[in-house]
């Protein structure tokens, strides 16, 4: 069963500023902390990653994925599909930038996610997961852009 969470969460910087540390795929691993690493696989013509290996921690264990994404609506939308998983068929999000009105400093982040598991679990189990994982997500990109 294919289950979708929404969250959004207004950070301290530009979205310029917020663009680049979601772009930046290496230091995810610096402020991500549920990230183990994260590999950079391919790169579009303007040097973007476009293919990248994520192994992170989950549930007790480790995972590994690829996800490929997709800046046809950049710098406002960081779009990115399941390519590979061990425990997930479906890992599918997007970031959505957009400017406080009246703050340059400041941006509001929607992050949408979309999971799919290979494992049958309880949907209070996967809700419960999904909803750790954007609030965390979250939570570390506004600590990491606020300090």
């Amino acid at each position: 069963m294919v289950d979708q969470a929404t969250q959004q969460m207004v950070v301290g910087a530009s979205p310029a500023r917020t663009w680049e540390v979601l772009t930046n795929f290496p230091d995810y691993p610096q402020w991500a902390h549920d990230l183990k690493s994260v590999s950079v696989l391919e790169h579009d013509a303007e040097g973007r990653g476009l293919l990248v290996a994520f192994r992170a921690a989950a549930m007790g264990r480790s995972t590994n994925y690829t996800l490929r994404y997709d800046y046809s609506d950049a710098p406002n939308v960081l779009a990115w599909e399941l390519v590979e998983g061990d425990v997930t068929r479906t890992l599918d999000g997007s970031y959505q930038l957009e400017a406080v009105p009246g703050e340059p400093d400041k941006t509001e982040v929607t992050y949408h996610l979309t999971v799919d598991l290979v494992v049958p679990l309880p949907g209070f189990v996967k809700r419960r997961a999904e909803g750790r994982i954007i609030h965390t997500a979250l939570r570390h990109l506004r600590d990491h852009l606020e300090r």
